[in-house]
């Protein structure tokens, strides 16, 4: 049976809305990363990059590197991180500084990269978990966590390393409560938390 050309063209489904617009959000959203290129390590933005108005020029020291990019005044340090620079050891767990998934250091402290903007940051020194060791000579905090079984699904695990190196040079208590408080910042959702602990002593009493 043949469709009754009077009928006139159908009303677009509530389907077909919704899939216009999530692919024109999707590729507005990468409308505003310049893509990126590079070899031998973390990618860079290419030299072609688009002339997209409003960005910034900024000059990041990631892991030992200078990473010249350009970006939106209003791209947090997390955001370039995975998004620009493609570092996805650093993770986006609340976005809102409250589970410290996002930490890395920034001139040797630890910083909650997802509440400070990447502009802050200019010329300063980033470390990020994928500048902290390697697989085949892993930081001693790495192994540690490893030898205590200090994590489960893993997820929160960069951002509670890299607050537990930043806690080594920072003034700290010997018992497990003052690692605790210093470390409350850092949540998981597992429990690993004793083990982590131990990790985190392990590294203390061997220092």
């Amino acid at each position: 049976m043949q469709d009754d050309p009077r009928s006139g063209p159908t009303k677009p489904t509530r389907r077909d809305f919704l899939r216009n617009t999530g692919g024109t959000a999707a590729a507005a959203v990468i409308a505003g990363y310049a893509p990126v290129s590079g070899q031998g390590g973390p990618p860079t933005r290419s030299a072609e990059q688009p002339n997209i108005e409003g960005l910034v020029p900024v000059t990041l020291r990631v892991n030992g590197k200078d990473r010249q990019l350009r970006v939106d005044p209003r791209t947090t340090l997390l955001d370039c991180l995975r998004e620009t620079l493609l570092l996805t050891g650093t993770k986006k767990g609340c976005d809102h500084g409250q589970c410290g998934a996002c930490t890395v250091h920034v001139d040797g402290r630890r910083v909650l990269s997802c509440l400070s903007l990447a502009l802050v940051h200019d010329g300063k020194d980033i470390t990020t978990i994928e500048g902290l060791g390697t697989p085949e000579a892993l930081h001693p905090m790495q192994a540690a966590f490893l030898a205590h079984d200090a994590y489960q699904c893993g997820y929160c695990t960069c951002g509670q390393i890299m607050s537990a190196v930043a806690l080594i040079k920072e003034p700290c208590g010997p018992d497990d409560a003052a690692v605790k408080e210093l470390m409350s910042g850092n949540i998981c959702r597992c429990g690993a938390y004793p083990n982590i602990v131990a990790a985190i002593q392990h590294v203390r009493k061997s220092t």
